[in-house]
């Protein structure tokens, strides 16, 4: 029995312009085209849709799923390859929403989640850069800066922001509790905190640090990031950049 574009995009949810487009391309092509001008589907051509719906879902491109469908002919060894995608899918989203639950209860109680347990489920490439996505488009329409130009070392970058919030808590606690800028305590974190950043790679003296903070109080998007945090934060963060720096000089 074959079905029309319209009966299709019925069954399957998938609009009809978005068939249309499918088989513009050459992803999806209709069983027959009638003398009308109608396009016809079939059995074959409902199992190849569901299979672009599958991949669709891991957010292959469209250019991907066809290389993909012409180089897997067989329909159960492609199902079963689908399967553990997804599955592998479900799990990290599952991960994710338990760091997420975790995440709410404790600001809900007033105890924020340990930094160890902060990022669990980001642990895929493209996770991170759906993360940093937000952050990759403003660097880009305003400083031409294109931060998905390099690869991402996971394991590294998890650390890395376990480090980094857990620096940026103290600093907000030491600002909540009335801490001034140039305490010893203050200068003790951001120490540690470029320690850490320069056994990471990324060179960073305590002048270069003050000049960064004071770039995040000229900058709408960073200013916004922190402040959201605690209102004050990036103006004490400078502060006690600018303190360090000068007491290092």
């Amino acid at each position: 029995m074959l079905l029309t574009v319209k009966e299709v995009s019925e069954l399957s949810k998938v609009t009809v312009k978005t068939l249309h487009h499918y088989h513009k391309i050459g992803l999806l092509e209709p069983a027959e085209i009638t003398e009308a001008g109608y396009r016809l589907y079939g059995a074959k051509e409902l199992e190849r849709l569901q299979a672009i719906l599958f991949y669709r879902e891991l957010d292959f491109s469209l250019e991907q799923i066809g290389q993909l469908l012409d180089r897997e002919p067989d329909r159960a060894a492609m199902l079963a390859e689908q399967e553990k995608l997804l599955e592998q899918r479900r799990q990290r989203l599952e991960r994710i929403m338990d760091t997420l639950r975790k995440t709410k209860a404790g600001l809900e109680r007033g105890e924020p989640l340990p930094q160890e347990e902060l990022f669990v489920g980001f642990e895929s490439e493209d996770e991170w850069r759906e993360a940093l996505r937000e952050q990759s488009e403003y660097l880009k329409e305003h400083y031409d800066v294109e931060l998905e130009a390099e690869r991402i070392d996971v394991p590294e970058m998890n650390e890395q922001a376990a480090e980094a919030a857990a620096f940026m808590k103290n600093m907000s606690s030491f600002l909540a509790g009335g801490v001034k800028h140039n305490d010893p305590r203050v200068h003790q974190s951001i120490r540690e905190h470029l320690a850490f950043m320069n056994d990471h790679g990324h060179r960073i003296a305590a002048k270069d640090f003050a000049a960064q903070t004071a770039f995040f109080l000229q900058d709408e998007f960073h200013l916004r990031m922190l402040e959201d945090q605690q209102t004050g934060l990036a103006y004490y963060l400078n502060a006690a950049a600018a303190a360090y720096a000068e007491a290092e000089s």
